[in-house]
């Protein structure tokens, strides 16, 4: 038997409209806008702190933390990079020019939980199990490197167990509430993208939790990658994923 191709659905914007179409998920999604200098202007001083990322794109790379100061001034994070400007006009002539003409996207940024001062988000990970039912089958956290905006493992980030991240922000029942909201919200995100892509097997969905520790879809991989469950010390959550992985690839 041939190994099923997972889906590629690489347009953020793309998944962004979809998902904005589903009034229990809307909810859960920062403004999201294309990148033009009139939004930029209008998000940065809404929100004071924004994140601009390509349209196309993996592994958090080109992703970019842009704030406004409090005394006026305009700042942005590249990788390791910080650039300060003091006018609107010269921050966005640098960010127009650091895209390069590519299409990028602007997001209202999400002040994340920090876990020993390095900011975390947490990936849900959603497969269909073999008796064809969406399930969420891992939820792990990804403690950013220290320098870097971004959680990505490939970006220096750590598969981190999120009883260890959140131990310090909730007890112990409210963990057990939140980690079966995730799954929940998951498993409805993966039942509504299958309605416009059938073929879809799995999901990986960011989330960030803000201060207030409410959740919000940062992102969603159609093609997650399953072996950062491997980092954990408990393999039940790496097995089970790979396990229906191969099942999914077999038919």
């Amino acid at each position: 038997m041939k190994a099923r191709k997972a889906v590629s659905l690489q347009s953020k914007w793309l998944k962004t409209k979809l998902l904005l179409q589903s009034a229990s998920i809307r909810p859960y999604i920062p403004d999201t806008r294309r990148f033009t200098r009139r939004n930029l202007e209008q998000m940065i001083y809404s929100y004071g702190m924004i994140y601009v990322k390509p349209e196309r794109g993996t592994y958090g790379n080109g992703v970019i933390r842009a704030e406004r100061g409090e005394r006026g001034g305009f700042t942005y994070q590249y990788e390791e990079t910080v650039r300060h400007f003091d006018t609107f006009d010269s921050f966005h002539q640098s960010l127009a020019k650091k895209t390069g003409g590519r299409r990028y996207l602007i997001q209202k940024g999400i002040h994340l939980l920090k876990h020993n001062r390095r900011r975390f988000d947490i990936r849900v990970m959603v497969q269909l199990s073999p008796k064809g039912v969406w399930e969420a089958t891992g939820i792990i956290g990804r403690l950013g490197h220290p320098r870097k905006i971004v959680t990505n493992y490939h970006s220096g980030g750590k598969p981190t167990a999120i009883e260890t991240l959140l131990s310090t922000h909730l007890p112990a029942q409210r963990l057990t509430q939140l980690t079966g909201e995730l799954s929940t919200l998951g498993v409805r995100m993966a039942a509504h993208m299958q309605k416009t892509y059938p073929k879809i097997v799995q999901i990986g969905v960011d989330v960030g939790l803000d201060r207030s520790l409410t959740p919000w879809i940062i992102e969603v991989n159609m093609n997650p990658d399953p072996y950062i469950f491997n980092q954990l010390k408990n393999k039940s959550m790496y097995k089970k994923v790979m396990r229906y992985r191969r099942f999914q690839m077999k038919k």
